[in-house]
């Protein structure tokens, strides 16, 4: 369902979703005389649109001596959630969206306006209460700012595992495969923001409801460049996880789940346009067309702090505990394992020496930890250690940055491979077409995982966009050039990339950029970089507490309850972050710390239940069902029923290399004179 028509009763509120042709509808149910409990309804039936009519003349003839039936005048495109404060329930609804990428035929919408309306009755809300002040809290999160959604492709995961993962079959499927609707694997918990406000309305959230619309929360952006007459789109996604999320100096290394500060997941995403699918006519996914890369960044995993009290811009590094076992650590390591198989290369650009030890008491800690955690792991599964001064190499005469960062890049993408879609093609060793799948993941950190580690991801990720050219057939060599049209659009990309990264967590733009590292138009970067870090000081010293009370609030890390505390009456939210102390914690093995099933789980190449899916499941009809994401993009792309022009097609107005292209010639008239 893409759009919703609200309706509203003196007891009830009445959420009508359809698809995009309008051709099949859903209601669903919000009671409104409980201001403690929230009841939420799915209507199982799907409506036509003269059964739907029917059905709402039925309710407003129901209710006419209360007032009947009236529209919210409001167009909604989508439920953020429910949230309640102290005094009753709201819903969240997307009533402005934007296209903003394009992948496989599915649209990626950034949210431009939202709405909170109240559950209960309209009641005027004193500013100066307790309602009024947590309403102000929970919106300080902008949902219009680096917020992102799709309704048919799923944007929690990557590229690799929505394209190789086996659906998942609905009940009635086992016995006649024609009766299941095929979905993909389930969202990515980690990267949906809105798991708590859709928690509250709906208790089921991997039921696939048309409802249930997930949005992370981080950077889309895409571009499309033209490489000797072939059209490649290069799309970036970063996702940001909700986990032991916050501000800079609020939130540092990891808490004893294993989760770190600033945990972001970036993926670039490299395709050639010739078949805009995913799919191809015979089977699902069959499009070879498409490569993908994934790199992580992440707070170094130990229980570190900076206390900023003392108002200074560099505040001292403190180790809160030191834990000879690596608890925290092992906890996050398992779950990098997890997601991305081995190997896990870590990337350290802190200080390594100091004549007043700050970074470098972190740097030799973390050391210690990957020691500790690589003796009780095989040979081939341990993590690799890549420790470098990446500071001091860059105000060396005699080091070259860019040089050593690309050099490790080349070794990194021996070892992880990336994914190519191409897997149903016969290989022979020296075709091109080397890689099927990535294994393992590059982790880059720095101190606030910001400026030095944006670099170093950069050059990571124009080494892979080599690579990707090169896997598609592109281009005669894994190699691009640094200042070519192709770099010069992904270099942009990627200082975008990081200028959010770093106003999310650090409340300001990039302070050191790549022309900060290539030492090039420095008479303008030093005055930009000097107004950078005091925005940064500025944000971390005075908003910054706001700014995790309402990602608390938001992320439902703190919940409201009669006789607690308020919000803003709490002196930590050390408890909201980590495990209750009351609560006895499972111990856990000090030397077997990783599952077994996790380092020794197999990844295939391609789930070979992709191929058992019937041809009518693959190929879309000529009425398809929208809500399926195998075949709801083919509506939502191709737009049968509605006039359109190529001014207002998105892949048509994206970004691209055609701005570096000298204007054309001007030419003649017969009369003499140009045009």
């Amino acid at each position: 369902m893409s759009s919703f028509e609200l309706y509203e009763t003196k007891t009830r509120y009445y959420l009508v979703g359809s698809n995009r042709s309008r051709q099949r509808f859903r209601v669903l149910q919000i009671h409104r005389t409980n201001p403690q409990d929230l009841v939420v309804i799915e209507d199982d039936v799907v409506y036509t649109e003269h059964e739907k009519n029917k059905l709402l003349k039925m309710i407003e003839d129901g209710n006419l001596s209360v007032g009947g039936l009236n529209l919210v005048p409001m167009q909604i495109y989508g439920i953020v959630g429910f949230i309640r404060f102290t005094e009753g329930w709201y819903m969240i609804f997307i009533t402005k969206r934007k296209q903003v990428a394009l992948l496989g035929g599915h649209y990626i919408y950034h949210i431009d306006e939202t709405r909170l309306v109240p559950v209960g009755n309209h009641v005027k809300i004193d500013r100066n209460s307790d309602e009024a002040r947590y309403i102000t809290t929970f919106q300080n999160i902008d949902l219009t700012k680096n917020f992102y959604f799709s309704y048919t492709y799923d944007i929690t995961n990557t590229l690799q595992v929505n394209m190789t993962q086996p659906p998942l079959e609905r009940k009635g499927a086992e016995n006649d495969p024609s009766i299941g609707d095929y979905h993909p694997a389930e969202h990515n918990d980690m990267f949906v923001w809105n798991h708590y406000l859709l928690k509250s309305g709906f208790k089921d959230l991997t039921s696939r409801s048309g409802w249930i619309l997930p949005l992370i929360y981080g950077f889309v952006d895409q571009a499309k460049i033209s490489v000797f007459g072939r059209n490649i789109i290069i799309t970036l996604i970063a996702r940001r996880s909700r986990h032991f999320a916050g501000a800079r100096f609020l939130k540092r290394g990891v808490n004893d789940k294993g989760f770190v500060a600033n945990d972001v997941e970036t993926e670039q995403i490299v395709a050639e346009m010739t078949t805009t699918s995913f799919h191809s006519t015979d089977q699902l996914f069959g499009n070879p067309r498409y490569t993908s890369y994934v790199q992580h960044r992440g707070s170094i995993p130990l229980i570190w702090s900076q206390d900023t009290t003392n108002m200074s811009p560099k505040p001292p590094i403190e180790l809160n505990v030191v834990d000879p076992f690596f608890s925290a650590a092992a906890l996050h390591f398992e779950n990098l394992f997890e997601r991305y198989g081995t190997p896990c290369i870590v990337l350290n650009l802190i200080k390594q020496k100091e004549k007043t030890e700050r970074e470098s008491i972190l740097g030799k800690e973390f050391a210690e930890a990957i020691d500790y955690l690589n003796q009780f792991l095989p040979q081939a599964k341990r993590i690799k250690y890549i420790a470098w001064d990446m500071s001091r190499a860059s105000k060396s005469h005699d080091q070259d940055v860019i040089g050593y960062l690309e050099k490790v890049a080349r070794e990194i993408m021996e070892e992880t491979g990336l994914f190519h879609s191409d897997h149903c093609r016969n290989r022979h060793p020296s075709d091109r077409r080397m890689y099927l799948r990535q294994k393992g993941v590059l982790r880059t950190n720095c101190i606030d995982c910001l400026d030095r580690t944006n670099a170093a991801q950069f050059l990571m990720g124009k080494c892979a966009l080599g690579n990707q050219l090169y896997a598609l057939g592109v281009i005669a060599s894994p190699n691009v050039d640094f200042d070519s049209d192709v770099v010069n659009i992904f270099t942009e990309m990627y200082h975008d990339h990081g200028d959010t990264i770093a106003l999310q967590y650090g409340g300001s733009h990039l302070v050191n950029t790549m022309e900060t590292y290539r030492k090039i138009n420095q008479w303008t970067s030093h005055p930009r970089d000097m107004i950078e870090s005091i925005r940064r000081f500025y944000a971390n010293a005075f908003s910054d507490a706001d700014k995790q009370d309402a990602i608390n609030l938001f992320l439902g890390n703190f919940v409201t309850k009669d006789g607690q505390p308020l919000l803003w009456e709490l002196n930590s939210d050390y408890h909201l972050h980590n495990q209750d102390p009351r609560v006895k914690p499972v111990r856990r093995d000090y030397r077997n710390w990783c599952s077994k099933n996790v380092l020794n789980a197999k990844k295939e190449e391609m789930d070979p239940k992709l191929f058992d899916i019937p041809l009518a499941c693959r190929v879309p009809a000529l009425d398809p069902d929208e809500s399926d994401p195998f075949q709801g993009y083919w509506v939502e792309y191709y737009t049968h029923h509605q006039l359109t022009s190529l001014d207002q097609l998105f892949a048509f107005n994206m970004n691209g290399t055609l701005k570096y292209r000298p204007p054309k010639l001007a030419s003649h008239t017969r009369d003499g004179k140009t045009e």
